[in-house]
């Protein structure tokens, strides 16, 4: 089973342009992104181009990226939103057995406990803020 990263890459751009902006630039180019990132300019503009259609981020032709709006009010759920969100646990794709019990029954008693698992995971997104993970990344490891 494999991990969808697009939340993970797009809070990194995002705090990486938030701290770029701290230093004096106006904008964050895809390139400086992906730099970051380690990963194609190309993957870094698609996903840009999702941030800017929520408003999370405004877009210069030919200067890249900044937020619209200020690292505090920009909490991980409305990032998550932005690039089309995904449940944490999917039930399988293919139509199940219709004469195997187990088949019959098992999206039924699955689904509850995989809505409750979703929202656990909005409510701690949404209360988690851009800015506390620009905050937490920069903070040096206590280890």
């Amino acid at each position: 089973m494999g991990a969808n990263s697009k939340l993970t890459i797009a809070i990194h751009a995002l705090v990486w342009a938030a701290l770029n902006e701290r230093q004096g630039s106006a904008y964050s180019t895809s390139e400086e992104i992906a730099n970051s990132i380690k990963t194609n300019p190309v993957v870094v503009r698609r996903m840009m181009s999702d941030l800017t259609k929520a408003g999370l981020i405004e877009s210069r032709r030919g200067a890249g990226w900044r937020l619209s709006m200020p690292a505090e009010k920009m909490t991980l759920w409305d990032i998550n939103l932005a690039l089309g969100p995904e449940e944490t646990f999917a039930l399988h794709r293919n139509e199940p057995s219709a004469t195997c019990p187990v088949a019959r029954g098992i999206r039924p008693a699955l689904r509850p406990t995989f809505a409750r698992v979703d929202e656990v995971v909005r409510q701690e997104l949404a209360r988690t803020t851009l800015a506390d993970v620009f905050d937490e990344t920069l903070t040096p490891s206590q280890n």
